[in-house]
């Protein structure tokens, strides 16, 4: 019985006493009082015996050969052990369900954790834009402004999820440069030529007359120009004219703004303004303000 302690990693120092009690007076020795005794022992020693406690109850379950015993004892012996698996497993099954739950909690708070770490990064980023969007008043070089607007741009679209091709130029034989496009953006499986104006006057119809017919030349492609300092009446009227055969959106500046400071979302901004272009012929159509006034 000792040898079984022993085999199950109870540490010597836990039945050396008993061995030697063994040996010196054996006549004294219970096995039942001396089994007690060491299981106590590791009983009391924590989780330094917790391997030993385990090993015990796992050799104890997997004992199935009680030809040793006594014959009045062996069915009361395989009784005891029945009821040790029975308890073994029901501390066992219990065990693994609050595992389980303590993993789906793990992962629940992991997930919840994550998905604020990416709106924390979200709302810095669109912050950060707002501040280049806003800044851009400052530069002294218009030229220059220009190029980063169009960029600006193109992080602000990808920044909210649109798939977007920044500025391209398209040439045709020898001619050089006949096409400049300032960005394409992919939205619900429609493509849109971004046409993009930082100028101290509102776009008229020669300034807006160019991109309409760079769509127009594209089968199944949509436009978007984005003006900082709007359009006049004649441009308006041109762009609602060219809705019979083309989707064109337009934008201004302040409602990009606006949208960054309310968290707003750029793509069913876009989808509001498409949908008025083409239910209700309004190319200018300023949802976002609309709804803060």
């Amino acid at each position: 019985m000792l040898d079984f302690f022993t085999g199950a990693g109870v540490p010597d120092s836990m039945t050396a006493d008993l061995r030697t009690r063994l040996r010196t007076n054996p006549e004294t020795v219970k096995k039942f009082a001396t089994a007690r005794t060491v299981l106590n022992r590791i009983n009391q020693g924590g989780d330094r015996t917790l391997r030993a406690r385990r090993e015990v109850l796992k050799r104890v379950c997997e004992y199935e050969d009680f030809s040793t015993c006594w014959p009045e004892d062996r069915l009361k012996a395989q009784g005891l052990v029945a009821a040790v698996r029975k308890t073994v497993h029901a501390k066992d099954s219990f065990t693994r369900m609050r595992q389980e739950q303590e993993r789906e909690r793990h992962e629940r708070l992991r997930d919840r954790r994550e998905a604020l770490e990416t709106e924390q990064r979200r709302r810095a980023e669109r912050q950060a834009l707002r501040s280049r969007l806003a800044g851009l008043s400052s530069m002294g070089d218009a030229q220059q402004r220009g190029i980063v607007f169009e960029g600006l741009l193109n992080d602000l679209f990808a920044a909210d999820g649109l798939l977007v091709r920044e500025s391209f130029a398209l040439k045709y034989g020898d001619d050089g440069i006949v096409e400049q496009i300032d960005g394409l953006i992919d939205l619900d499986g429609q493509s849109y030529l971004v046409e993009a104006k930082w100028w101290s006057k509102p776009l008229g119809t020669g300034d807006t007359a160019q991109h309409l017919v760079r769509v127009h030349n594209r089968a199944d492609v949509r436009g978007l120009i984005i003006s900082t300092s709007g359009f006049t009446a004649g441009a308006i009227r041109q762009c609602t004219d060219a809705l019979a055969t083309k989707v064109v959106v337009l934008a201004e500046t302040p409602e990009l703004l606006f949208l960054l400071e309310q968290e707003g979302s750029l793509a069913d901004w876009l989808r509001a303004k498409v949908r008025a272009a083409t239910v209700d012929r309004i190319p200018l159509h300023r949802p976002s303000l609309r709804a803060a006034g």
